[in-house]
C-alpha cells in the first residue's frame, strides 16, 4: 500500500501529533485550494489533507452500527517491548509537548487501555487512542510465546 490518507481540520495540529508517534513529514503539497503533506514513520505513510470548513467526524470508534472504514492499525511487534510502557511513555510525552506548546497539543486520549486478544492463533496486545481530530488509532503487538 502506498498510504493512507487522512483529512484533517488543522494540518499543522496534525504534523504535529504525527511527529509524536514518531512520523516526519517527507513532502508537503497542495490538492487543489487546500493543504497536504506525506509523512513516514511506524512502516508505513500517511497523507494528512487540510480540510476547510471541517464538520466533525463520525464516532467510528463507539458507534456499533457505525459502516465504514474504521481505524489504521501500527504493528510494535519488532520495535516495543509491551503497549503498556509505551503508551505511558506517549503520555509523558505529550503531556510535556502540550505544556510546552498548549495552542498545538492535548492531553492524549486513549480510546482503549492496552488488553491481550487472542487473534487466530496468536496473542497480541492492543490499543486504541484517537489522533487530533478524533480518528482511532491502533497499536499492536504480537506476543511471542515460547
Amino acid at each position: 500500500m502506498h498510504h493512507a490518507s487522512i483529512r484533517t481540520a488543522n494540518i499543522h495540529r496534525a504534523i504535529a501529533f504525527y511527529e509524536q508517534l514518531g512520523f516526519t513529514v517527507c513532502d508537503r503539497f497542495t490538492t487543489g485550494y487546500t493543504l497536504a503533506c506525506w509523512m513516514e514513520g511506524l512502516n508505513g505513510r500517511i497523507e494528512l489533507i487540510q480540510i476547510p470548513e471541517p464538520k466533525p467526524a463520525p464516532d467510528a470508534f463507539n458507534d456499533e452500527h457505525y459502516v465504514g472504514y474504521y481505524h489504521l492499525s501500527f504493528d510494535l511487534t519488532d520495535t516495543v517491548n509491551d503497549l503498556p510502557n509505551w503508551l505511558n511513555s506517549l503520555q509523558e510525552k505529550f503531556e510535556l509537548a502540550m505544556r510546552e506548546n498548549p495552542n498545538e497539543f492535548k492531553p492524549l486520549q486513549v480510546l482503549l487501555a492496552p488488553t491481550q486478544q487472542m487473534i487466530g492463533s496468536n496473542v497480541y496486545e492492543v490499543t486504541f487512542i484517537a489522533d487530533t481530530d478524533g480518528l482511532p488509532l491502533e497499536f499492536i503487538r504480537r506476543i511471542v510465546v515460547s
